[in-house]
């Protein structure tokens, strides 16, 4: 099995500021860098441009080898002990970053060491590069891969094959010197901007700096993002008296109005001619407006209970006012903490958030260029905006969304994604 070290940074210049992270990966057996990552993510702050410095490491680790196991070292204790288990995350900005570290690779792959900065200079140098470039306005990226430095081996080997031929007035042991130094330049540059790789490092820099009108936006060659449009369901008998309705109630069907709804988003999607695949929540409500609007497209029609709605136990069927009279403590609870659940065993927010963040991810690679239309409910759709944004989870109290209504993120190769419409119900309007 292979293993991996995972060495990540982040810095922030004002706390919040402008910030930047950097991570590389590093095969543990030999040392050798295997990937960089490193960004310039605007304002944000030391903790948020560490845990993203972490994200980018463990996605690049991934990518490379799925099975492997990754030994993370990062000289941010906070981060270090949160994702160890040992300290708890209480702030609302650190807690859905550490969901999505703690699902990229199994738990039992990845360990963490905390190390001195020090010990931290490649992470380091990388996002401070990253956030000199974001004050210069530009958006900078580094993505040296393993492609690249095998490109560059081959590079050093074409020029260690010129620097041993014999030059016939150079004295003996030049050319293997030579080949020696050419080597070392090409494939050391990313380790040392000093010395005799230094023209070799500015110019991996140079090809990893996109100039863009203004910082935070997407480099132009990232190719078709993953888009996915994300439908609310259409009405149901619960829908217009605001009752809780999950996935562990009646499971009720569509109303008349409801079946109204999903055809007038048939007609619509039919119009635009964009949609190329459909994937829905398994309940009734979701697999008929999809079953309708499928009908419009000429598509069939995928199941994922991912996109199931959040169960909330005893409160099915209840209105909020009923809630808060019966069970008005746990109702609190709930409201105060993504990690509560509904009376009765219901499923927490932080639980719907790591199942939507992992069937993001499935249907991302499995829909990568493509533009997807997932019908789903209203807490996943929240979950997908609110994570798309970074949002804290009370950010799920401060969104409206209407039946029937459409919202869309796109979700680019870089791990960003951009929200492009949320809640809209143009339409539904005759």
């Amino acid at each position: 099995m292979r293993e991996f070290i995972v060495e990540a940074d982040g810095g922030s210049r004002g706390n919040p500021g402008p910030a930047g992270y950097g991570s590389v990966v590093l095969d543990a057996a030999t040392g050798e860098t295997l990937v960089e990552a490193a960004e310039y993510i605007g304002v944000a702050t030391n903790n948020v441009a560490e845990y993203r410095g972490l994200l980018a490491g463990l996605r690049a680790a991934r990518e490379l080898d799925p099975s492997a196991t990754v030994h993370v070292r990062m000289d941010s204790k906070l981060v270090i002990e949160q994702m160890s288990g040992r300290w708890k995350i209480k702030h609302p900005d650190m807690k859905p970053l550490a969901f999505e570290a703690a699902r990229i690779l199994p738990p039992t792959q990845v360990t963490y060491e905390w190390i001195p900065r020090e010990q931290n200079k490649h992470a380091d140098r990388l996002a401070n590069e990253a956030m000199d470039a974001g004050k210069r306005g530009e958006q900078w990226s580094a993505a040296a891969s393993t492609a690249e430095l095998a490109a560059a081996d081959a590079r050093a080997a074409r020029a260690a094959k010129t620097a041993a031929e014999p030059d016939p007035s150079g004295p003996p042991g030049d050319a293997a010197a030579g080949a020696s130094r050419a080597r070392a330049a090409l494939r050391g540059a990313a380790e040392s901007p000093g010395g005799g790789a230094a023209k070799a490092d500015a110019d991996v820099r140079a090809a990893r700096t996109v100039a863009a009108p203004s910082a935070g936006w997407a480099p132009a060659d990232m190719g078709a993002p993953a888009t996915f449009v994300l439908l609310r369901h259409g009405e149901t008998p619960l829908t217009p008296q605001k009752r809780f309705s999950g996935s562990g109630g009646t499971d009720p069907s569509l109303s008349d109005v409801g079946r109204e709804q999903a055809e007038r988003v048939g007609a619509a999607l039919a119009r635009r001619g964009t949609i190329q695949a459909v994937v829905a929540s398994p309940l009734t409500r979701t697999r008929e407006t999809a079953g309708i609007v499928a009908a419009h497209l000429g598509l069939d029609v995928s199941i994922d209970d991912g996109l199931r709605e959040t169960d909330f136990g005893a409160w099915e069927g209840l209105t909020f006012g009923e809630v808060r009279e019966r069970y008005p403590d746990d109702l609190n609870t709930w409201l105060a903490d993504p990690e509560a659940r509904p009376t009765g065993d219901g499923e927490s927010f932080a639980a719907t958030a790591t199942r939507i963040a992992a069937t993001r991810d499935k249907l991302i690679a499995a829909h990568t260029g493509r533009t997807v239309l997932l019908v789903t409910h209203v807490t996943p759709i929240k979950t997908f905006v609110r994570l798309a944004l970074g949002a804290p989870p009370e950010s799920l109290f401060r969104m409206e969304l209407s039946a029937a209504s459409l919202s869309a993120v796109a979700y680019y190769a870089d791990g960003n994604a951009s929200v492009r419409l949320f809640n809209d119900t143009s339409h539904l309007r005759a």
